[in-house]
């Protein structure tokens, strides 16, 4: 008897749900595990190891060292004023190497770029509020190290999380032109910066070792944050050189005359030895950022950021 079989019937019961529930669960265990880990490792003594294998100077195995790194992470060391690789004596060379000339043009904006690596987060200060990830935030005053004078000054303005991965050009460089009014060195945890930690860490950059750089430049003033992190050595200014080590556990503040130090726009005031992140701040009013600077953007130094208003 002939006939038209029927439709299957649709159980509506997807085969991939129950394996991307699992998958799902299996990264949520895995990133509440590194965070947890984070807190059990004994960040300072391994920072300070990380900070003397930098500064080794060991012949023919620190140039190996340094060649496993730029494969293991993907280096391009074409843009490298000095691509030969033995002739970084230290990983501290290699690893604050600068760039061939040109290499960063800077964009004709108000804001550019202060930074090689990604956004982690930026957009509007809501009240005293910084975004940190998903259910996490951090007050400008715990950011800026208690002080409740500078923090108000950028109630409800705009701010910028940027990340430097290993593998970034470890530079920082001036997004506006400013002069240095005061530096805070800020001690705190050396919990790793990147987006898990991020993620799992409450208040995280307010909390881990930092140095704030305070300017005040044509639109009013504006704070650049260099954030520490696990194994990151240090992190050092052209105006001071080395800021920490030491580590005395106890806030330490440099001002500066107005005037006696000028930085132009791109121009470079800072480095990390080992990846980090920058925080900028910027009053209400200043200044806007672009619409593509959005959360896990690749940014390159020099590249437009933002206007002003």
């Amino acid at each position: 008897m002939g006939g038209i079989l029927p439709a299957p019937i649709k159980s509506g019961f997807d085969q991939k749900e129950p394996q991307q529930a699992v998958n799902a669960m299996s990264l949520a265990l895995s990133e509440h595990l590194s965070v947890l880990l984070q807190y059990l490792l004994p960040k300072q003594a391994l920072t300070r190891l990380a900070g003397r294998f930098a500064g080794w100077q060991g012949g023919s195995l620190t140039t190996a060292a340094i060649g496993r790194f730029v494969r293991r992470y993907g280096v391009n060391m074409d843009e490298a004023a000095n691509p030969d690789l033995a002739s970084y004596s230290s990983f501290n060379e290699f690893f604050t190497r600068p760039l061939k000339p040109g290499a960063r043009p800077i964009a004709d904006a108000a804001f550019v770029s202060p930074v090689d690596g990604a956004v982690s987060q930026c957009g509007p200060i809501e009240g005293d509020r910084v975004f940190q990830a998903k259910g996490h935030s951090y007050t400008t005053r715990a950011l800026l190290g208690g002080d409740a004078a500078l923090a108000a000054q950028f109630e409800g303005g705009e701010f910028a999380t940027l990340y430097l991965s290993p593998r970034d050009y470890h530079r920082i460089h001036m997004p506006c032109a400013g002069r240095l009014t005061r530096m805070v060195h800020v001690p705190g945890d050396l919990f790793s910066v990147n987006p898990v930690t991020a993620r799992g860490v409450p208040g995280l950059f307010a909390r881990n070792e930092r140095v704030v750089c305070v300017f005040e430049g044509e639109h009013g003033p504006f704070v650049m944050v260099l954030v520490g992190a696990t194994i990151v050595g240090s992190m050092a200014t052209v105006w001071h050189g080395v800021v920490n080590p030491p580590r005395e556990g106890v806030l330490r503040e440099w001002r500066y005359e107005m005037g006696n130090i000028e930085l132009a726009q791109g121009e470079e005031m800072g480095r990390f030895l080992l990846g980090s992140t920058v925080v900028m701040l910027f009053p209400k009013g200043v200044m806007q950022f672009n619409a593509d600077w959005t959360p896990t953007r690749s940014i390159r130094m020099g590249e437009a950021m933002g206007q002003a208003l």
